[in-house]
């Protein structure tokens, strides 16, 4: 689709011009960003409701966490789909185009369908109304529209006030929590967790990854609260990964010999849960089968998360933007033969940049980093003095491109660029490397 091509609004919508294009219908919704991040269920119950709460038709499964839930997602999605059901997905953010936080059995939405939820969902979006308000109608609106039975939702920032939870789920995940995004959260691991133990539905159960224990505590007695059946990766399902190869032993399935399509040994904690959450819709009306389950895990897709472009040299791409994430991220590196390994690194402002580099700058033979093209991205040469004040050698490229092109210009044919530090600077890096516009996100 041509983005500036012209398309008829149905409704007039609250100043709503009569024809809007693409980019136009972007910018605008880009723009609520200046509402910023208000935790809350008010305004999107107002919308939704005005929508005739497309929401209450769908089954929906939230998956919340701190790092893991879009890959969670992806597993989970990728099974129900292999299942035979009409599945839709919702994730945030995007990594290189807009249409790819709202797909159906795999596909991300048209560009047309982005102008026409847009226009529906704004025309009836309260004053105030933030981005990820809006962006979460329209996942729901897409979804109920398009005849979806189950729909994965990947919870935003929080849980007990994230947009996604006005609906009521029917099954909860919860992928491991860690300190982020703590100025709106709380500033430790049991105040964090008892947001994200919000999309904990009365009655209806809930599958854990490992978890610290303090977070653990805080989810058993959400669970207990409300009568919810709490299933932990560990005492009640299990994963482990040799070779790249996964082994399930679950709730009552056992599988074994599995290749899963996202790689990283670290992912099969992911994978599990996804795995445990089958099980559980199969005890229902969603009947998933354990061939079906393993084509799920073996077929699922998540690009930036460990995603390998081959060549000389090759690039690895892994969104890791937190401590933990970062930790992961260095452990799989480890199993990654090379010669070398240049290190292209850049992160927004707000993230914990010392608590990330302490993981990832040891494993560098050379760093270079890169300011992600987003308001809060932090500078280039800021983040450089940070790698320096703690012992490494570093390089200021400035933009991502800038930095890609030094990174590949300097590896040897057998050395290994990995593209590390946030999802904003993975996403710079893939449109790049897949002849892709990239869109950058301003919400």
């Amino acid at each position: 689709m041509n983005p500036d091509r012209r398309w008829t609004a149905t409704a007039s919508g609250q100043g709503l011009p009569a024809l809007m294009s693409y980019r136009e219908i972007l910018t605008r919704i880009y723009g609520l960003g200046r509402f910023g991040i208000r935790p809350g269920l008010d305004r999107i119950r107002v919308i939704l409701k005005a929508l005739s709460d497309p929401q209450d038709g769908l089954s929906v499964i939230h998956v919340a966490g701190t790092n893991g839930k879009g890959s969670t997602s992806a597993f989970l999605s990728s099974i129900l789909d292999a299942a035979g059901f009409r599945v839709g997905l919702f994730t945030s953010p995007h990594l290189i185009a807009f249409p790819e936080r709202i797909r159906l059995n795999g596909r991300e939405i048209a560009e047309e369908e982005v102008l026409r939820l847009a226009e529906k969902v704004l025309s009836v979006s309260p004053e105030g109304s933030t981005f990820f308000e809006i962006v979460t109608a329209m996942a729901y609106l897409a979804f109920a529209e398009s005849g979806v039975g189950p729909a994965v939702m990947e919870v935003g920032m929080g849980g007990r006030f994230d947009a996604t939870n006005a609906a009521t789920g029917i099954l909860s995940l919860i992928t491991p929590i860690a300190l982020d995004h703590c100025q709106y959260l709380g500033e430790d691991i049991a105040a964090i967790a008892l947001q994200k133990a919000g999309v904990i539905k009365q009655g209806n159960p809930v599958v854990s990854a490992p978890q610290p224990p303090e977070a653990l505590a805080v989810i058993r007695q959400q669970c207990a609260n409300l009568g919810s059946a709490l299933y932990v990766n560990g005492p009640d399902f299990r994963s482990d990964c040799k070779e790249g190869f996964l082994s399930y032993i679950g709730l009552e399935w056992k599988l074994d010999g599995i290749k899963p399509g996202i790689p990283g040994c670290y992912q099969s904690a992911n994978a599990a849960s996804a795995l445990a959450a089958a099980e559980l819709l199969a005890r229902g009306r969603f009947a998933v089968t354990r061939s079906a389950a393993r084509k799920g895990i073996e077929e699922a897709r998540w690009p930036g998360r460990m995603e390998l472009f081959p060549g000389t040299p090759r690039i690895l791409l892994d969104g890791a933007h937190n401590p933990a994430g970062a930790s992961a991220l260095a452990e799989s590196l480890r199993d990654i033969p090379r010669r070398n390994l240049v290190m292209l690194i850049g992160m927004a402002a707000d993230k914990d940049a010392d608590g990330i580099l302490e993981h990832l700058l040891p494993m560098a033979d050379r760093v270079i980093t890169v300011t992600p093209a987003i308001p809060r991205g932090l500078p280039a040469v800021f983040l450089a003095e940070r790698c320096r004040h703690l012992g490494f050698e570093a390089e200021d490229a400035g933009s991502v491109n800038e930095g890609l092109d030094i990174a590949v210009a300097v590896a040897h044919a057998d050395d290994l660029v990995v593209v590390c530090g946030s999802l904003f600077v993975v996403g710079e890096a893939r449109a790049r490397l897949t002849f892709r516009r990239f869109e950058p996100f301003r919400g």
